[in-house]
């Protein structure tokens, strides 16, 4: 009987009281089942321990630019690299995609990502990176990849995306939800003040 009444009263000031406290209980409550439940849950469906990942930098942007446009100002670096107009127009996420989106990723086996497909991988850096494979490879009998941005003008071999083995994959970027990651950004700039 003591139990009931005091998951009641719980009950009732997370949802039905307008205090501060209340609000803060409710964010922190909701902060653990989105990380916790919601995001695990996710990951165990997809199959990768980034299920969903904020985009945090402009390395994949096409800066507003229509995707001839993008590609006459970008063309020699990827034609030096055997990667032509026509290829790159069949490559998944062809017009890129901005700081501030959402990519849903899919665990994957190396064997199953291609030349043009968008890819997360443990980097030489604080976080993973998100980068377009344009390079794919093998050396007895394991798969090799190389990455870039589409808005660099180089591979960055300090970040280790000149040769990124099976085993710093996170994922493949199958789904892009724009805007929804500046939640993310704000937020964690937020807690750095």
């Amino acid at each position: 009987m003591k139990f009931r009444k005091l998951l009641n009263n719980t009950w009732n000031f997370i949802w039905h009281s307008d205090s501060l406290l209340s609000w803060i209980v409710s964010f922190f409550l909701a902060f653990l089942i989105v990380k916790y439940v919601i995001y695990f849950g996710l990951g165990l469906m997809f199959g990768t321990g980034f299920p969903i990942v904020a985009v945090v930098s402009g390395s994949m942007e096409h800066e507003g630019l229509d995707f001839d446009s993008w590609w006459d100002e970008n063309s020699d670096w990827y034609e030096s690299h055997d990667i032509s107009f026509e290829e790159f127009e069949e490559f998944p996420f062809k017009k890129g995609f901005n700081k501030g989106d959402i990519m849903v990723l899919f665990g994957t086996e190396a064997k199953d990502i291609n030349k043009g497909d968008i890819m997360v991988f443990e980097a030489k850096s604080k976080y993973p990176v998100i980068h377009r494979a344009v390079k794919v490879w093998s050396e007895d009998e394991e798969i090799f990849f190389q990455t870039k941005g589409d808005n660099n003008l180089r591979v960055f071999a300090e970040l280790g995306e000149n040769k990124i083995g099976e085993e710093k994959i996170v994922g493949k970027a199958v789904l892009r939800i724009p805007f929804l990651g500046w939640v993310k950004i704000i937020f964690t700039e937020l807690i750095k003040i």
